[in-house]
């Protein structure tokens, strides 16, 4: 089965609840409303489905490998690359001034979705890339920047960001690896760096790193780490590549999942030492770094969405194909199981999940492009706290549902899911890392209860929570069933979300460890509380266009009143083990375990 985009979908998102039109109205985006997107995301959707997709499978069973240093990637992605960079789509989202694109993040994120669920593995190397680009546009010099932007921008050089050290997981302030100044900016790096994604490989010409370090008098913890640009071949005044530079691939990861890109250990300076330029200022460097994290955290939100869709489809074309037991109804011989009770709520659960997270994500993607270029300041504030609030969450919860919907794709094929060939697996297989890297579910949650909640007590929670009312008072007006069976739903889970925020703010400094005991529900409670309020948004405008597409819009009613009823009212049930669970989650001692 191959790929299609969603792109009906996506359209109806942005532009009924993320508000395209409305950034079409900022200075700057003026061509970039609905049109010009629909026109962008069917090339997308085209190169995606034809060129990445059919490699998918192929680099599941064909991995990437190293060899000597050398890592070759499956046959064809370097093709599918190159075709990639010609076409321009690395630049989607960065600026004209080093030769993206430029356009809102609105329209960039759908591309990042369908490339993500053409193929995971491919798109890790371009997710790493933006990351690279958004830190070095954030912290480097002007020298730094027009050095690397350019080629990274055109995707000819692709992009890394290296935090983890063996010693030195999520605990950056355990980093070891050594910076030596040798005068002017320049450095000499050593150490190792591991879980490197495309760390090494023979797609581009040049792979620039950005990795953490200490200065030799650098402070002890997080205040003493620094950022350096470390390129793999060092790159000339005329801006021809020089000498290879001291940076080395030793070994690759043999993995669960996304087989197909390369996981690599580096070692830098084990001969001369690595050269490695400064970004910004000595000992700022995890606050650079995560400007990088921001960004990719938002894009592995994506990917939990785009694995879902992926999976979804497949669900949905083997359930119509499946001939299995006779129909509950009556009939006398075997029918698809697609029309089966069980079968319904697993592809629907899918479809609502799928649903939910992407508008919840497309809403945070408009909310970023009112943040970033508003002319006004106090909306730009504003937009940037709430953007803030929301990327834990769309990353957090985004992977969390990404593994139930794998999951239960493999469960819509029964024994056929659980056989490599049909290919479900592979998704349930991919979607499982997506939890842990750029910070495990529990770094979102603990971010999101201490800096996004406790921090301005609660502001921007409650700001949300005011949103969601305005919601359930448009809903009251409404007569029909699916509109009081979302508004029955969605105010106590509303309410449940505030007792929850109003528990986190009082008992944080009193009672830390029980509050953080709660973290990760707090997330998963918000993020289905989030995604049915955009749900139920979606819900409201399809039953006044129901005319116009009765099988699209009634297809979005019920699915808006499915997540009400089986996802949404989950919220007050999570609510109550974070307020009164927390003793329990503690109460063992070490050794009772």
């Amino acid at each position: 089965m191959t790929y299609r985009a969603p792109i009906k979908d996506m359209l109806f998102v942005m532009s009924e609840l993320a508000g395209i039109d409305e950034i079409a109205g900022i200075d700057g985006f003026e061509d970039y409303g609905t049109e010009t997107a629909a026109a962008i995301l069917e090339e997308s959707g085209k190169f995606c489905s034809e060129v990445v997709a059919p490699l998918n499978w192929e680099g599941d069973k064909n991995p990437s490998a190293f060899s000597e240093g050398r890592v070759s990637v499956t046959p064809g992605f370097k093709d599918a690359y190159d075709q990639f960079v010609s076409a321009g789509w690395q630049g989607v989202l960065h600026p004209q001034s080093y030769g993206g694109q430029g356009l809102p993040k609105i329209i960039a994120t759908p591309c990042t979705e369908m490339l993500n669920a053409a193929n995971l593995s491919f798109a890790l190397c371009p997710l790493l890339t933006d990351g690279a680009i958004e830190a070095l546009l954030t912290a480097g010099s002007d020298e730094l920047k027009q050095k690397f932007l350019p080629n990274m921008v055109s995707g000819k050089w692709t992009g890394t960001m290296n935090l983890t050290e063996p010693q030195a997981g999520s605990d950056l302030s355990m980093v070891r690896s050594k910076a030596v100044p040798q005068g002017e900016g320049v450095y000499k790096i050593y150490g190792t760096k591991i879980y490197i994604t495309y760390g090494e490989h023979d797609m581009a010409e040049n792979i620039i790193h950005l990795v953490l370090a200490r200065t030799p008098d650098a402070p002890a913890g997080v205040k003493g780490i620094s950022l350096f640009v470390v390129p793999k071949y060092l790159v000339n005044a005329d801006g021809s590549l020089g000498d290879r530079n001291d940076a080395y691939c030793v070994s690759i990861e043999h993995k669960l999942g996304i087989k197909a890109s390369p996981t690599a250990v580096l070692q830098f300076g084990d001969h001369t030492g690595a050269l490695g330029y400064l970004v910004g200022e000595e000992n700022r460097g995890l606050e650079y770094m995560f400007i990088m994290m921001n960004s990719a955290r938002f894009g592995v939100g994506m990917q939990g969405i785009a694995i879902s869709d992926r999976a979804y489809q497949k669900a949905v074309t083997y359930a119509r194909d499946r001939l299995q037991s006779k129909d509950l109804g009556g009939s006398d011989s075997a029918v698809a199981i697609i029309n089966h009770p069980d079968v319904k709520r697993l592809l629907t659960s899918m479809r609502a999940l799928t649903e939910g997270a992407r508008a919840l994500a497309y809403f945070g993607a408009g909310v970023s492009d009112k943040a970033h270029f508003s002319s006004n300041e106090n909306e730009r504030q504003t937009n940037l706290a709430l953007y803030e609030f929301l990327v834990p969450i769309i990353k957090g919860y985004s992977t969390e549902i990404s593994i139930q919907v794998a999951s239960m794709g493999v469960q819509v094929h029964g024994g056929m899911g659980f056989i490599e060939e049909t290919g479900a697996a592979q998704y349930y297989r991919d979607a499982r890392i997506l939890t842990i890297y750029e910070g495990t579910t529990a770094i979102q949650a603990n971010d999101f209860v201490g800096r996004k909640t406790y921090k301005d007590k609660g502001t921007v929670a409650q700001i949300v929570a005011k949103m969601i009312r305005q919601t359930e008072s448009e809903l009251a007006k409404r007569k029909s069933v699916a509109s009081q069976s979302m508004l029955a739903n969605l105010t106590p889970a509303r309410e449940a979300f505030e007792q929850v925020v109003e528990f986190v703010v009082e008992h944080f400094k009193t009672d830390v460890k029980n509050v953080f005991a709660g973290s990760v529900p707090y997330l998963m409670l918000s993020g289905y509380l989030l995604t049915s309020w955009q749900m139920a948004k979606a819900l409201m405008i399809a039953e006044d266009k129901l005319d116009a597409d009765p099988s699209f819009y009634s297809a979005k009613v019920i699915t808006a009143q499915f997540h009400a009823e089986h996802l949404l009212n989950l919220v007050p049930a999570l609510a109550k083990s974070v307020l009164k669970g927390g003793q329990s989650v503690n109460a063992l001692q070490v050794d009772q375990y």
